[in-house]
């Protein structure tokens, strides 16, 4: 499982540019599913179970998000020097003396001016990416071309830290969980999703194109175990969560009691989440066509959106095994 989750994290994929990381979940999917495809916005779609209406059949999509944030160029200086704008939600002060690769393989370290304030963070429009040119020249980085952190996964025995764990920490729980689901009454459809970071686009389409009957997303959320952070309850180790709000959806009360109802059924532990900010492909596919009874199952995550992103794999076997028994039952709402 570590090794498909270093191959995950290290593969090249901003919003937008999924395909080489989709190519790696196809290759490790075929053969699981009952029917694969790609639709006109590049989510993988993957089916699993029968396709007749029975009396306890229901079409369930399960989404995870196959992008990660980046950057993209605006501007190259005579000095050959690239100006660069975010795709997705980039912080400034995760950013300086980082390095980052661009599409072509070009790297580069983000910086800028010195600061009159060394504890000031600039911002974005005052950063640039060196790639070591020394004019604009016949330079490697054009206008539109797009960057990504440059972190290798780093495995520390139960703890694991990588550069876009969000999200693809939540594509392999639907790979292994995808790979563990022997049988199910359902129609099940395992999405792994385009351009979640930059507005839940691919959740959307998808969603609109199955026509799920109910659905939950996989992905991470914040951390709240580190010293002095409070106001929210959420710890590496001790369980998936299975979330209730987060700043743009409220999940189905019937979805949470059946998650936690499972989760009990089968002494798997599990967090209540309630997250203030951000959301999830949850909140589009619940905006579907008449709407969608939607819920999420987190991965807790430290340092989210920065380019050293860890994770518990404890949480991570509960998780896929929470998912694998969610679908392998009857689901009465």
């Amino acid at each position: 499982m570590k090794e498909l989750l270093k191959k995950l994290t290290e593969t090249f994929s901003p919003s937008g540019y999924e395909s080489a990381v989709r190519d790696v979940i196809r290759a490790e999917v075929k053969g699981l599913a009952d029917d694969i495809r790609v639709d006109a916005l590049g989510n993988l779609i993957v089916r699993k179970g029968p396709t007749k209406p029975g009396k306890n059949t229901k079409r369930i999509m399960i989404a995870a998000h196959m992008d990660e944030i980046g950057l993209i160029a605006t501007h190259v200086d005579e000095n050959g020097f690239v100006r660069f704008t975010t795709i997705g939600g980039v912080y400034p002060n995760m950013l300086l003396g980082g390095r980052v690769r661009f599409a072509n393989g070009t790297p580069g370290v983000m910086h800028t001016e010195p600061l009159d304030k060394p504890t000031d963070t600039p911002a974005i429009e005052k950063m640039f990416i060196d790639v070591g040119a020394t004019s604009n020249k016949n330079h490697p980085i054009k206008i539109g071309d797009v960057a990504a952190f440059e972190r290798p996964f780093m495995d520390w025995g139960e703890r694991m830290v990588a550069k876009s764990m969000d999200d693809r920490i939540g594509c392999l729980v639907a790979i292994e969980a995808l790979r563990a689901l022997k049988d199910t009454p359902h129609e099940v459809y395992f999405v792994f999703t385009t351009q979640e970071e930059v507005g839940t686009r691919g959740a959307e389409t998808s969603a609109y194109g199955i026509d799920p009957d109910l659905g939950f997303s996989i992905d991470v959320t914040a951390w709240g175990d580190t010293p002095n952070r409070k106001g929210f309850e959420m710890y590496l180790g001790k369980g998936p969560a299975i979330k209730i709000k987060d700043g743009g959806m409220l999940s189905d009360p019937r979805i949470v009691d059946w998650m936690v109802r499972t989760a009990e059924k089968n002494k798997l532990p599990y967090q209540r989440e309630v997250l203030l900010g951000g959301t999830t492909d949850a909140r589009s596919m619940q905006l579907v066509r008449a709407g969608v009874p939607v819920g999420c199952v987190s991965i807790p995550c430290r340092y989210v959106h920065s380019p050293s992103e860890m994770v518990d794999s404890k949480d991570v076997n509960n998780a896929i095994k929470l998912i694998v028994a969610l679908l392998s039952n009857p689901v009465q709402l």
